[in-house]
C-alpha cells in the first residue's frame, strides 16, 4: 500500500535565525496604546537634545555621544561646528584640532579619529552627503545601528527606534518589550508600538528614562503611566498624574 502521509516541509537553512520571535510584553494592545497616548499629551513634539545644524553635524554629535552625556557633547561641539559643519571643513580642520575641540568628551582620541575617517568616507563615497539608508550609514566609521537609527529619525523623518541605555532599561524594567540585546528590544518595540505613535516613541522613551524612570530610582510619583506600569520595582502605588480631564470633569469644576 502506498504511503500517503504528507512529507514534512524542511525549513531552508538559516530560517530559524531569520524568524522574529513573537513579542513578549506584559501589556495588552489597549494598554500600550494608552501608554503612548499619555506620552503624546505630555510631550506633543519631543525633540532630541543633541545640538546640530544639518545631517552631517548630527551624525558627528551622535557618534560623539557614546559613553557621554548630551550636555557634555553639546558643550564641546558648539565651537567645533561653528568652524566645521561639513565633511570637507572637518577634513581641513584635521584630527589634531578636532581632538582639541572634543577633549572634554570621553574616549576623545578614538572619537577624533572616527570623525575624520567618517568625514573622509562621506567625501569619497557619498559626495559629501549623509546617506539616507541604515545599510549605508553603518559603513561610516564610528556609526553603529543605534547612531544610524537616530540619524534616520532626526535628520530624515523615518520612524525608527534607536535603543540607547535609557530605552534598553525602560523596555526591560517596565516589561514593555523585554530583550537581552538592544537589537532584540528594538525589534520588539517596533512590533508592539502602534504605528501612529511610532515616529515619536524613540524620544518619548528616552526622555521618560532620563527624567522620570531614572536608573538609580524611578520617580513613580511623577510618572504619567504609574497606574498602568507593571514594573516589579515601582516605588509607589499612587495613581498616575492626571494628564487629560474629560469634558464632564471640566464642566463640573466650573
Amino acid at each position: 500500500m502506498k504511503n500517503t502521509k504528507p512529507k514534512s516541509k524542511v525549513a531552508p537553512a538559516g530560517a530559524a535565525k531569520r524568524r522574529v520571535s513573537r513579542p513578549r510584553s506584559a501589556y495588552s494592545k489597549d494598554e500600550i496604546r494608552e501608554i503612548f497616548r499619555r506620552f503624546s499629551i505630555q510631550r506633543p513634539e519631543p525633540k532630541g537634545e543633541l545640538e546640530h545644524v544639518n545631517p552631517f553635524t548630527l551624525v558627528v554629535a551622535v557618534a560623539l555621544s557614546a559613553q557621554a552625556t548630551d550636555a557634555g557633547v553639546n558643550k564641546a561641539t558648539r565651537a567645533l561646528f561653528a568652524v566645521a559643519d561639513t565633511p570637507e571643513k572637518m577634513l581641513a580642520l584635521g584630527e589634531d584640532r578636532v581632538r582639541d575641540y572634543i577633549k572634554t568628551i570621553g574616549l576623545f582620541r578614538n572619537k577624533a579619529k572616527n570623525v575624520i575617517a567618517l568625514s573622509r568616507k562621506l567625501v569619497d563615497d557619498f559626495g559629501g552627503e549623509v546617506p539616507r539608508s541604515r545599510e549605508e550609514l553603518v559603513t561610516l566609521p564610528g556609526v553603529g545601528r543605534k547612531t544610524a537609527n537616530v540619524v534616520l529619525s532626526m535628520a530624515f523623518g523615518q520612524a525608527t527606534i534607536a535603543v540607547d541605555t535609557h530605552i534598553f532599561r525602560i523596555a526591560n524594567r517596565i516589561c514593555l518589550a523585554p530583550g537581552k540585546t538592544p537589537d532584540e528590544v528594538e525589534a520588539r518595540l517596533m512590533q508592539v508600538i502602534p504605528d501612529d505613535y511610532l515616529y515619536h516613541a524613540h524620544h518619548w522613551l528616552i526622555l521618560h528614562g532620563r527624567y522620570v524612570c531614572k536608573a538609580r530610582k524611578p520617580e513613580c510619583e511623577r510618572c504619567v503611566i504609574a497606574d498602568i506600569c507593571k514594573a516589579p520595582e515601582k516605588t509607589c502605588d499612587i495613581p498616575a498624574p492626571l494628564v487629560e480631564l474629560p469634558p464632564q470633569a471640566i464642566a463640573a469644576a466650573q
